[in-house]
């Protein structure tokens, strides 16, 4: 695909973007697209690179090479106020001796719309995010969610081309959060504006974003669909940092995964790799079925034996740790729903057959620079 077709295909267009702060490489050759109404959720730790991303997107820090793409127009080398992006930050910024109306009208005003105009645009936005009975509050009398939601409009008022949002919801209690994020993708799939969002939080990744992009080390390891992400991580990184992951290395050996005395039958998975390679088998503790000797369920594949050796209530779920048979390696870990632990309580001690209904393989890199390094 040209150059042409990639900026008039998508709002925003990320192409190669490098960027070092002294010696330490921040980014490394990062790419990816977002298309329009499209939101998509940059996913890394601390230090992963995501937070410079934005500020690049955004104009406040300028890439040592790369381009920036919004809407077709290369927006590489202009000043922050003349790309048309909405930045909603982690402390939302809003002022406090404003009232909401005021807050929310700011922009338009410094911007020189005429009075009765921006009124009009005000009140749309304060229905749009259902802050009716507040609109002559001042910041100090709203609840955080209902500041986020300030912000959220304020930015809106001058139609921004792309919406940035920096962990919008760090600041918020754990109720709240989820509450407020069901509102927010409501309200972005109402509204069609791309946005791009960071977060290190993966149950607001997973929640949040049309596609995912998790980032390691100043690269993107991954991107793609929540669902993929998680259930087909191309690295142990994206695995291991996206929800818990069992991880057991073997070889490929005649189209099946092997471990010492037990081995797995990949399928078509098994075209991805060569005779005799070094491989990780993932998993899921969700994706693992426990059940009496020689009786595993149908539609599921026997893996090994194992002995309980830890058995934990989580309230909706019940979470074990399980000693394979035959391996010296740490217990994987399951968890089962409440239904299932209760209709075949385990003691720990007992032995049990285990089986698997999904899985991934994925090539086991002795060093880091060997990864991939894919880019979707």
């Amino acid at each position: 695909m040209n150059n042409a077709e990639d900026r008039s295909n998508f709002a925003v267009n990320i192409q190669n973007i490098c960027k070092k702060f002294g010696s330490a490489t921040v980014l490394e050759d990062v790419s990816f697209n977002v298309a329009e109404g499209e939101t998509i959720v940059l996913l890394g730790s601390s230090g992963s690179g995501k937070t410079t991303i934005l500020r690049i997107i955004a104009g406040l820090e300028t890439p040592d090479s790369g381009s920036v793409i919004l809407h077709g127009r290369d927006v590489t080398k202009l000043p922050a106020r003349e790309r048309g992006i909405g930045v909603i930050f982690q402390s939302y910024a809003l002022f406090p001796k404003m009232t909401v109306e005021q807050n929310i009208g700011y922009g338009l005003r410094i911007r020189g719309k005429n009075k009765k105009e921006s009124a009009e645009i005000v009140d749309e936005l304060i229905k749009l995010v259902h802050l009716e009975e507040h609109r002559r509050k001042f910041p100090s009398q709203l609840s955080g969610g209902q500041q986020q939601r300030v912000a959220i409009a304020r930015a809106l008022a001058y139609k921004p081309e792309v919406l940035l949002f920096d962990e919008p919801f760090s600041a918020l209690d754990a109720q709240i959060r989820v509450k407020l994020r069901a509102e927010i993708r409501a309200l972005l799939k109402q509204i069609n504006v791309p946005s791009i969002f960071i977060t290190h939080d993966q149950e607001e990744a997973l929640e949040l974003g049309d596609r995912i992009a998790v980032l390691n080390n100043a690269r993107i390891e991954q991107i793609g669909t929540p669902f993929d992400v998680y259930n087909k991580p191309e690295t142990e990184y994206v695995a291991t940092f996206l929800g818990a992951a069992n991880l057991l290395l073997g070889v490929i050996h005649d189209d099946n995964f092997e471990i010492e005395y037990t081995r797995l039958a990949l399928g078509f998975e098994a075209d991805r790799f060569a005779e005799g390679q070094s491989v990780k088998l993932v998993f899921r503790p969700e994706d693992v079925v426990l059940s009496e000797l020689g009786n595993y369920p149908p539609k599921t594949h026997y893996l090994i034996n194992g002995i309980v050796e830890e058995t934990s209530f989580v309230g909706a779920y019940e979470r074990l740790s399980v000693r394979l048979e035959y391996t010296n390696r740490q217990p994987v870990i399951v968890t089962r729903p409440k239904p299932e632990a209760t209709a075949f309580p385990l003691r720990i001690g007992q032995k049990v057959e285990v089986s698997l209904t999904a899985w991934r393989v994925i090539p086991n890199f002795a060093l880091a620079s060997e990864r991939a390094g894919k880019v979707y």
